[in-house]
């Protein structure tokens, strides 16, 4: 990861990193034993302790790119970005577990669901949804995987001087090791203990900064105080200063506000990896008590990388005269770890190294264990027995292993923030209001969740590809076709494509489900 340079000796880091393998290495042994039948392997015996179901949502939540590429936003944005932390919490933990969490373990164990998409298929009886939500895992999640594994691998490479193709290969296969035999047990409990050190060392991060800034309130009103210094680009395009929101509707609000906090907010509902999480709780006591758990985790993952990014323009600048962005030559993602590598104590380092690392192994590992499940259990073996077979689950999440490393030999390594705003976008449009009318209506309306998902996915592809200039730009199909990069100007151009393309699934879900009512009442 560029900017992180070590201050250790190569041999401490290795013996830490060997440390740490040999205990992920354990515990996968541990969910190796554990596994018996497809229900441990699936959905971890649905019986899974709340401490664990907390520290695994969140650890599978927030990947390297939340913790190095928004904390490098926040240092060029500013501090709106504690927005997200808002939503985060309140969306993310409270709505998701306390509302959702507990319709979704219920239905899960009353209907036998054993994934995402087979919970789908199941609550409106409809094989095809199940094959439908599948094949628009199996066809998304490989690019999001692709990135986390490209994060990964630039941090592996620069830390323990491995030459990049090495350590993609080498992350991949033995993070896949422990998914492919401990299945979801294995997955979860890694997952704990990872989150687990990255909770003590974003702790860590945030007392350490104050303390070199000379408190919370000397070091939050120097970074007022800098608001003269912003960038006269940046000024343009509406930034008022490190602790004020953007101008309403400048082009940086929109970015701020559609694609960051309610792409990232909302999208979080939607994530089949993480509504599994729901379906293995042993009852709805032990939701209630990951919530506990669950909100301060992220509060602290989120909300301390968003703080202390805006803070480090007070660090460089008192140390140098420069703004973040300048010191780090105008890469955002090398913002937090050039912060490290030159504010922090040796010993740290070693800590926020291994943060890093637990972030993109928790996430990778549960991308596996979702998209191999829906290849061969929803997608495959859908409606036959073999879709429960051990076997076939195991050579569905090998197959989609091989297929993640070598969508990320493909990718740019500038993909890896982009496509994690990317897949939560398309999840959510998709999925999201077909899930929760599946969940909350009494006699859910299965065409309606067909043309919700259809349509939600395709305007967000629409969007995508002609309007949203930030993907349209690169993916260049909109300049072949019109010869410009956006089809609409300000402020379409910068507006998500969520915004758009998820009220629109909404509403043609509720107005089939309107007339479906009807239908059964008349």
């Amino acid at each position: 990861m560029e900017g992180l340079t070590v201050a250790v000796d190569a041999l401490t880091i290795s013996i830490v990193v060997a440390i740490y393998l040999l205990m992920i290495i354990g515990i996968g042994y541990y969910g190796y034993r554990k596994t018996k039948v497809a229900e441990d392997y699936m959905v971890a015996g649905r019986n899974t302790h709340p401490l664990v179901i907390a520290l695994s949502y969140g650890a599978t939540f927030i990947s390297t790119a939340a913790i190095v590429g928004f904390g490098g936003v926040a240092a060029n944005l500013g501090m709106g970005l504690i927005w997200l932390t808002v939503f985060n919490i309140g969306i993310g933990v409270f709505i998701a577990f306390v509302f959702f969490g507990k319709r979704i373990r219920e239905a899960g164990k009353r209907l036998g669901a054993y994934t995402f998409p087979d919970l789908m298929g199941k609550a409106y009886k409809s094989p095809f949804l199940q094959f439908l939500s599948g094949i628009i895992i199996i066809l998304s999640m490989p690019i999001y995987t692709a990135a986390i594994l490209i994060g990964g691998a630039r941090f592996i490479e620069v830390t323990l001087a491995i030459p990049y193709e090495t350590a993609l290969l080498g992350f991949g296969i033995i993070v896949g090791l422990y998914v492919v035999f401990g299945g979801l047990i294995a997955v979860m409990h890694t997952d704990a203990l990872q989150g687990a050190i990255m909770l003590i060392g974003m702790s860590l991060l945030l007392v350490l900064t104050y303390v070199y800034l000379g408190g919370v309130v000397t070091a939050h009103t120097a970074l007022t105080n800098m608001a003269d210094l912003v960038p006269e680009g940046l000024a343009a395009a509406g930034h008022q200063g490190w602790t004020s929101m953007p101008a309403l509707g400048s082009p940086i609000w929109m970015t701020l506000i559609t694609t960051m906090v309610l792409g990232v907010g909302i999208g979080v509902l939607a994530q089949p990896q993480l509504i599994v999480r729901f379906m293995t709780a042993r009852d709805d006591k032990s939701l209630h008590r990951a919530t506990l758990i669950g909100g301060p985790f992220i509060l602290m993952m989120t909300g301390v990388a968003f703080t202390v990014g805006a803070l480090t323009n007070v660090y460089f600048y008192q140390k140098s005269g420069e703004l973040a962005i300048t010191a780090a030559g105008g890469n955002v993602d090398s913002i937090i770890p050039m912060y490290i590598s030159s504010a922090m104590p040796d010993l740290f380092v070693i800590i926020f190294m291994l943060t890093l690392l637990c972030a993109a192994m928790s996430t990778l590992s549960s991308l596996y264990h979702t998209m191999g499940t829906a290849l061969a259990c929803d997608v495959w073996g859908r409606g036959r027995e073999c879709a429960l077979s051990l076997k076939a689950n195991k050579r569905g999440i090998i197959i989609m292993m091989v297929i993640s490393i070598l969508v990320a030999f493909l990718l740019p390594g500038s993909i890896i923030a982009r496509a994690t705003v990317i897949f939560m976008g398309l999840c959510a449009s998709a999925f999201l209001p077909a899930f929760i009318n599946g969940l909350i209506a009494r006699s859910p309306c299965v065409n309606g969740a067909k043309a919700s998902v259809l349509i939600g996915a395709f305007v967000w592809f629409i969007w995508t590809l002609f309007v949203h200039a930030a993907e349209s730009s690169v993916l260049g199909l909109s300049q072949f076709i019109f010869g410009v990069p956006s089809v609409l100007g300000h402020p379409w151009s910068v507006c998500n494509p969520l915004v758009i393309a998820l009220p629109i699934s909404l509403i043609v879900m509720v107005i089939f489900q309107i007339r479906h009512n009807r239908r059964m009442t008349s």
